[in-house]
């Protein structure tokens, strides 16, 4: 095989899930925007991600989040994603949306308050055997906001007590992914803020806890690509929530901020054996102003752009640079292939999966957009509500 048949062949196996929430409205923190057409259930979140695998061809599952997906029968949407030709991917879990939770949920200083948040959490791993799903992604908003307001060791332990049980009702084959996020809404200290403590919890886990990065959740100036790198290594890298942010967590289109970050990241991941890996590629975005389909489509391409060019990257020619200390040439290597406008080279692979090379110009011929604006009238649209 040559190597650009190579790189083909990887691209086309390439799987990004896109999560339910981009289909609902979202906004800021002082509004929600509705848009027309919106889906007002799970299983029409579930017709518009189809869509999306449709015309990328590599957006095979749907991440779900409990309870704004909660329904009575798993096992009927499960099939209904089947029908539309994408699967149920990762369970979301929700321990930031109650009132009992203003002090924490699984790091709450009251003991009742931290059983309710574990027991949504064991609900989650509950839907997972219903729906299929192999991964259970916790993000916890637990945190506090003044010195002195909790014991910051004593929360700790209380996550990991937390953590430790959800872990032991994991079954075969089911995996935890722990998300850190620098900061909000708690601004004195957060409870999972960064990397280290994300993979702490999880080593002591054991092997079906892993870590997942999401590219929003760090301070300007950190080396994400490293982060990457050293989890890939420690066999500890679970997942990408994939992003873009200019200032903080900003839930933009991934690759609008810094296209060349998600190069380095698609380096580091092809580089590290994690592009062959169980490294889940996932979207975590909201799409406020823009239409939302469109959105996710291009979102989708964007990572896969940079997944082309983190695969032409010449590593026996980078790895000589390297060798001889030659700085220059070294970043000369990967910046060609940076360079690269891989746009003609994915319009061939989707053309060869029997697919519109351009999937957005396909997309809008397609009338869905006018479809589900005719069709979604009445009822309450999805959304995160504020």
């Amino acid at each position: 095989m040559t190597e650009l048949a190579a790189v083909k062949a990887a691209l086309k196996t390439q799987a990004v899930e896109t999560p339910s929430w981009a289909y609902g409205n979202s906004g800021t923190r002082f509004k929600v925007f509705a848009q027309a057409g919106v889906p007002r259930t799970p299983f029409e979140k579930l017709d518009d991600a189809a869509k999306v695998h449709e015309f990328t061809g590599v957006a095979p599952t749907v991440a779900l989040h409990i309870p704004w997906d909660r329904v009575e029968d798993y096992a009927a949407l499960a099939e209904h994603a089947g029908e539309r030709g994408v699967k149920l991917g990762a369970i979301n879990s929700n321990t930031f949306q109650d009132d009992d939770y203003k002090l924490g949920s699984v790091c709450h200083p009251d003991a009742a308050v931290r059983r309710k948040a574990v027991d949504h959490l064991l609900e989650c791993v509950d839907i997972m055997d219903a729906t299929g799903s192999r991964d259970l992604k916790l993000w916890f908003a637990d945190g506090t906001n003044y010195p002195g307001q909790d014991d910051v060791r004593a929360r700790q332990d209380r996550l990991a007590e937390a953590l430790a049980e959800v872990y032991g009702r994991l079954g075969d084959g089911q995996r935890m992914l722990l998300e850190y996020k620098l900061f909000e809404p708690a601004f004195y200290t957060t409870d999972v803020p960064d990397w280290g403590t994300a993979y702490a919890h999880c080593l002591k886990l054991g092997p079906k806890a892993q870590v997942v990065v999401d590219t929003g959740h760090h301070a300007p100036g950190t080396n994400i690509e490293f982060i990457v790198a050293t989890l890939l290594r420690e066999g500890k890298l679970g997942g990408f929530d994939f992003n873009s942010r200019f200032y903080a967590d900003d839930d933009l289109m991934v690759g609008a901020a810094d296209p060349f970050q998600l190069f380095r990241i698609m380096y580091e991941v092809v580089r590290g054996g994690g592009f062959t890996s169980e490294v889940a590629f996932m979207l975590d975005q909201c799409h406020n102003i823009e239409a939302k389909i469109p959105a996710i489509i291009r979102s989708v391409m964007n990572v896969q752009e940079a997944t082309a060019k983190a695969l032409l990257v010449d590593r026996e020619a980078l790895s000589a640079a390297q060798r001889a200390g030659d700085v220059l040439e070294a970043n000369a290597v990967l910046m060609d292939a940076y360079h690269t406008d891989v746009r003609p080279l994915l319009r061939e692979v989707r053309e060869e999966m029997g697919l519109d090379p351009d999937p957005i110009a396909a997309y809008r011929a397609c009338g869905w957009a006018e479809k589900i604006v005719a069709e979604r009238v009445g009822g309450r649209q999805a959304g995160w509500g504020a």
